[in-house]
């Protein structure tokens, strides 16, 4: 289970690294924000679609981040309840 752990907590990180990114300029011009706007891009456009900016900020990862710890939990939750 630590590996699926090592996993999300990655996965978080790399969605916190690509939106601290916007507050730097020229960021987003580098091949990390390229790699990073890869994995994360899909994610965070889910919540895009449904939460909008208010007075320009986008609050929707804050809410993907939420859901991913959320299903980081259920997924345990799952695993612990088909091995015991």
């Amino acid at each position: 289970m630590t590996i699926i752990s090592r996993l999300f907590q990655l996965y978080q990180l790399a969605i916190v690294v690509y939106i601290l990114m916007s507050w730097f300029p020229g960021a987003y011009n580098t091949r990390v924000d390229q790699f990073l706007g890869q994995i994360c891009e899909p994610f965070l456009s889910i919540f895009r679609r449904f939460i909008p900016a208010i007075a320009g900020l986008d609050f929707s990862p804050i809410i993907a981040l939420l859901v991913l710890q959320l299903a980081e939990s259920g997924l345990f939750y799952l695993i612990t309840l088909l091995i015991y």
